[in-house]
């Protein structure tokens, strides 16, 4: 039986973290079944996302999932590539990547940097083979920002996971200059 989350054809599952000028934008995948049931991003507990923020000195402390919408006061936005579908990437649908409407979001927001969550999310934004994909900071920047690929955080990535490249992007989120701007974030305010 299929997940009644996946392919919901629900505007978003769990709603972008955007403002205008955001020094980091983190991109995933497509929320799990079990963050698109809290309406929060990375809620699976065996997700490392959270305690990997704070290990990289994005966050001053651990947050928890429903505590997301404070990363826009650091100057951090989340999204998804795959806003409207639910699940492991391997179980999405094709038409599920939405590129046209990622990059919309970064002609609209600008952020000084784009980090994607995956492999996976960076070659379906990027439209490369995730191949040709190395870890960390990418050699060209994708409509005026730079552009990092990270390890997944996900349970079902461990075999890949390194804590280096998430470590690097938080020395290189650091010594940006303070958020450039504000705006309440879009879609609301959260959960």
């Amino acid at each position: 039986m299929t997940d009644p989350l996946v392919d919901a054809g629900l505007p978003h599952l769990v709603p972008d973290l955007l403002a205008p000028a955001l020094r980091l934008l983190l991109v995933g995948s497509a929320p799990s079944t079990i963050s698109a049931r809290a309406h929060a991003y990375y809620a699976n507990p065996q997700n490392k996302f959270w305690r990997t923020l704070h290990a990289a000195g994005l966050t001053p402390r651990q947050f928890a999932p429903q505590e997301y919408p404070l990363l826009l006061s650091l100057g951090i936005g989340l999204t998804d590539l795959a806003k409207r579908h639910a699940g492991a990437d391997a179980a999405l649908p094709r038409h599920a990547w939405d590129r046209a409407e990622f990059l919309g979001k970064l002609e609209t927001y600008r952020p000084a940097v784009v980090a994607f969550t995956s492999k996976k999310a960076a070659s379906e934004a990027l439209g490369l083979p995730t191949g040709r994909l190395p870890y960390g900071l990418q050699p060209e920047p994708l409509l005026g920002a730079e552009v990092w690929v990270l390890p997944s955080t996900s349970p079902l990535g461990d075999n890949y996971f390194r804590l280096e490249p998430w470590l690097a992007l938080g020395e290189r989120t650091r010594a940006l200059p303070p958020k450039r701007g504000s705006a309440a974030p879009s879609g609301g305010s959260g959960p």
